[in-house]
């Protein structure tokens, strides 16, 4: 029986187990990117790590809606499992799934159809476009496979299971690393063969995935319309701002990537390279996001607030020792990599640039992660898109157009970094205030109670567990498919919600 398995035990073990079970998955998925580069380059041609680079913005964009629908379906099934509610878990977990796939066909639909606009937008020209174009048309349309993928792995981690999930995205890596040299080269498909290898290993970790949803923990509900209906609002509380959050990063990139597109397709192709490297290097910290997500989100729902405290700053302070670590070791192994992938002049200037001084910063983006996953497992999702968007657009746009105009190439990377400076010291501070808030929200709900429906204290019982409880047998849940407790009174500070359940007072305007 799937039980909330992070309410107790270590905090820090929990996240050392979650990020580097999904880290090992997602890297083998990022490695294998880094490898569509790395085979590519043997063709010899630039044209095609640069076209890869501009293709790869777009792709970002279209792969980020997937993933903000998965932190939607993670969350509430977290929040549900932690409130040992696991008929809504199934429930949420189907009627979220049927989102992510309607959703995600029409993005796909509407991407396909103007991908040569969208090319042209990030800055791709001539037979660089054309090349960047063929890969989106066979890429693009398999959206639908991967964002389930991604949701239904979000619903293993959510769960705990892990180690599952960690298998699915390894097959999916495992399938196109075996396949990219294949197409590349034996079927002679060039760019397009790396594009099919992708396609086929997104449709192995839904597979994976999916069989694990369905066969082992067997958390697929039945389909029924009043309920889907009922639970829209649930979903897209969460799913609408996330998808916003993440769809901004992206979009702020494929700004940076046009910036960089002014001073030539050698800095592009530099630029590819490193937009592939980032994410193994720091493979780990992309999995801490959404490892702290369930742990945050069953503690919430369990009422255990110093926990999911703990959680935030453990989360903190390994994301920084491991981001100085890692540039550390970028740093020590720059010119190795400039080598291995065949980079010269301008585009082996920018990775060496970016190795020796801007890796390091990638800390403040961690630490931004970590807040946002917070955010949409404390019922203030929006707070994610507000710093998600603010980040891509008042903390990329005037940097990076800044940053270009006094120092070149560097300054747009310079610029970057000091909006991820901004926003992410400020996202954490906003993080703490709101775990704070909410908890105090929550005892002063409780002491708002007549004293007859006070809440049970017996010996040895834990303070977080009892305000679960006794909110979970005194807040009616016929009006809300959310019952879980806290997750009602977190809504209770949403200024454009619904109703709250209970007439309590705020602790004040409702902002952090």
């Amino acid at each position: 029986m799937t039980q909330a398995k992070f309410v107790e035990g270590s905090i820090l073990r929990h996240i050392l187990v979650m990020s580097s079970t999904a880290a090992v998955g997602i890297s083998a998925l990022f490695v294998v990117d880094l490898l569509d580069i790395f085979f590519l380059s043997l063709l010899g041609e630039h044209e095609l790590a640069a076209a890869v680079g501009y293709a790869g913005s777009i792709s970002f964009f279209t792969t980020s809606i997937g993933i903000g629908l998965s932190i939607a379906l993670g969350a509430l099934v977290s929040r549900s499992v932690g409130a040992k509610d696991l008929v809504l878990a199934k429930r949420l977990l189907l009627h979220s799934a049927v989102v992510t796939t309607l959703i995600s066909v029409l993005v796909a639909a509407v991407v396909t159809t103007f991908i040569p606009e969208l090319v042209a937008l990030v800055g791709a020209s001539g037979h660089t476009a054309e090349l960047a174009e063929s890969y989106l048309y066979i890429l693009v349309p398999s959206l639908p496979f991967i964002c389930l993928a991604m949701a239904l792995g979000g619903a293993l981690r959510a769960v705990g299971d892990a180690k599952l999930s960690m298998l699915s995205t390894l097959a999916g890596g495992g399938v196109n690393a075996v396949l990219d040299p294949i197409f590349i080269f034996l079927f002679a498909m060039g760019i397009e063969g790396a594009a099919l290898a992708s396609v086929l290993a997104r449709i192995a970790v839904f597979i994976i995935a999916g069989r694990g949803i369905v066969v082992k923990h067997r958390l697929l509900g039945q389909f029924d319309l009043s309920d889907f209906r009922a639970d829209l609002k649930p979903i897209f509380a969460i799913a609408g701002p996330a998808m916003l959050t993440n769809i901004a990063t992206p979009i702020g990139n494929a700004f940076v990537t046009r910036a960089i597109a002014d001073f030539g397709d050698a800095y592009v192709a530099g630029w590819a390279v490193l937009g592939r490297l980032i994410p193994v290097a720091f493979g780990m910290i992309f999995a801490l996001s959404g490892a702290i997500g369930p742990i945050v989100g069953q503690n919430f729902g369990a009422g255990q607030f110093e926990r999911v405290r703990e959680s935030l700053t453990k989360a903190i302070q390994f994301c920084t020792l491991y981001v100085v670590l890692m540039s550390l070791l970028l740093f020590i192994l720059k010119s190795q990599l400039i080598s291995l992938f065949d980079m010269k002049g301008d585009s082996a200037a920018l990775i060496e640039f970016f190795c020796s001084y801007i890796a390091v910063f990638f800390t403040f983006s961690g630490i931004l992660f970590v807040a946002n996953a917070s955010f949409n497992n404390l019922g203030k999702a929006k707070y994610s898109t507000l710093f998600n968007v603010g980040k891509a657009t008042l903390g990329t746009v005037p940097f990076v157009y800044f940053g270009g105009l006094w120092g070149g190439v560097y300054g747009v990377l310079i610029g970057q970094v000091v909006g991820s400076i901004l926003f992410g010291v400020l996202g954490v501070w906003v993080a703490y205030r709101l775990v704070d808030k909410v908890a105090a929200q929550v005892r002063l709900a409780s002491m708002a109670i007549p004293v007859a429906t006070s809440i049970p204290s017996g010996a040895g019982a834990n303070e977080g567990e009892d305000i679960a409880n006794y909110v979970a047998q005194n807040l009616p849940s016929a009006t809300n498919p959310l019952s879980s407790s806290c997750v009602q009174m977190a809504q209770l500070t949403e200024e454009q919600e619904s109703e709250p359940i209970l007439p309590i007072p705020y602790l004040d305007d409702g902002k952090p």
